[in-house]
């Protein structure tokens, strides 16, 4: 039963285009760094629609122990250190992946 998780932000005043960048360098080395990990992304919206969120990061992992691995793991902590002051909105959700054949 794999998961998706994916985390939408909305950035406030202070989110500068060198934190937020930052942000995506550290992004970046989670996959590396957590063994739960299976499949992984993120990015800023494209502006495309409004009233969207300004960035997204999308976790796969194999179950609900995977998440909670990946969720708690010290890195991705960390990195959460560097979103939450940039924080003006959150948005998640959790769901089960459909089985490939």
């Amino acid at each position: 039963m794999a998961i998706r998780h994916i985390a939408l932000f909305s950035w406030n005043s202070e989110a500068t285009p060198e934190r937020v960048a930052e942000i995506e360098g550290a992004l970046s080395r989670l996959p590396g760094l957590i063994p739960a990990l299976r499949g992984y992304s993120f990015g800023p919206d494209l502006g495309i629609s409004e009233g969207n969120f300004d960035f997204a990061v999308v976790a796969d992992v194999d179950d609900a122990d995977g998440f909670a691995a990946y969720r708690d793991h010290p890195d991705h902590q960390a990195v959460l250190g560097l979103v939450k002051p940039l924080l003006a909105a959150r948005a998640a959700v959790q769901f089960v992946l459909p089985e490939s054949d």
